[in-house]
């Protein structure tokens, strides 16, 4: 049976606390809903400083889906490594895979905003040394055992439900992530349909003897939305995905590649590029994908949309999936 994802990310320009804190009870509750419906996964994302109110603490709502479901996986895809004292990510996701039966998956990225480090006063040009410390730190402290951190003997408890650790990824797409990946011998996350990257990881991964395997999108995994009058859908959403691509499309330093990347100015540009799609549930099912992407609340859409968008997809495509 195919991937069924829905992602959230709780994009709100201009929302009050009171509205935000809304989107977030929404957001829950939808996650229930797929839960109830046999979709496999919740996807969340982490920003910093973000004047639209990007979410920032995705552990603490994965924690938040986690409780309120019981089959889902939820991805954090990806986190920032260097921004996370490494001992208190360690305890924290171990907690969460304690609290989950093991059912959260963290990509650890090092991210591509100099404003996200400077926030936290961590230096950028250091991100590299710090994501290795971060990934050594935390597949030792899973062990139970007492390990050497920055000079000092330490030993970080509880240990982990899943056996040897919680699934964790390396995200990217450089040939720097594909070789971290390799060398820590951890699966490989590319953030775009990358072949050639997915070989070189392999190639490293005999270099380094170690094993791992990637988790790629492919070719084409559009952002989803559900519909049944799709033109009137792109007249009351268009501009809450354009908002989202846009601001998206403005992070990305040159060179970097993201599936979700748009290079769209207009919602009419948008709709032709095809990243963002508002299809209806017959023609959601005639993709015939792999792996199926929704976005229900998409820059700050209307909530009463992001929950006609996920009904059509829990009712009308995913029992049909498997057939």
């Amino acid at each position: 049976m195919p991937v069924t994802v829905v992602r959230f990310n709780l994009v709100a320009p201009g929302a009050s606390p009171a509205e935000l804190a809304a989107r977030y009870r929404a957001a829950l509750e939808m996650a229930a809903y797929a839960d109830d419906r046999g979709i496999t996964t919740v996807q969340t994302e982490e920003h910093h400083g973000v004047p639209d109110n990007w979410l920032s603490a995705p552990f603490a709502f994965a924690g938040a889906v986690l409780g309120a479901t019981r089959r889902l996986r939820v991805t954090v895809s990806a986190m920032i490594g260097p921004l996370h004292d490494p001992l208190r990510l360690a305890e924290e996701i171990a907690v969460l895979d304690l609290l989950s039966g093991g059912r959260l998956i963290t990509v650890a990225g090092i991210g591509y905003r100099p404003e996200e480090y400077a926030l936290f006063g961590v230096d950028f040009t250091e991100r590299g040394r710090l994501q290795d410390e971060l990934l050594h730190t935390l597949l030792t402290a899973w062990t139970g055992e007492e390990f050497t951190h920055r000079g000092r003997t330490v030993r970080v408890t509880p240990r982990p439900y899943s056996d040897p650790h919680p699934l964790l990824l390396v995200g990217g797409s450089s040939r720097a992530a594909a070789r971290r990946a390799a060398r820590f011998g951890l699966p490989f996350f590319p953030s775009a349909h990358l072949p050639e990257l997915e070989a070189y990881y392999k190639a490293r991964l005999v270099e380094y003897g170690t094993e791992g395997w990637t988790m790629m999108p492919a070719a084409e995994t559009p952002l989803l939305h559900l519909a049944e009058d799709p033109e009137r859908a792109w007249a009351r959403c268009g501009a809450h995905f354009l908002h989202e691509a846009r601001t998206y499309a403005s992070w990305q330093p040159s060179g970097s590649r993201s599936a979700v990347r748009s290079a769209a100015a207009t919602v009419e540009e948008l709709r032709a590029e095809g990243v963002y799609r508002i299809v209806t549930p017959e023609e959601c099912l005639a993709l015939g994908h792999d792996t199926y992407v929704l976005h229900p609340l998409a820059g700050g859409m209307p909530v009463d949309e992001g929950w006609r968008s996920l009904q059509l997809f829990a009712e009308r495509v995913v029992p049909r999936l498997d057939g």
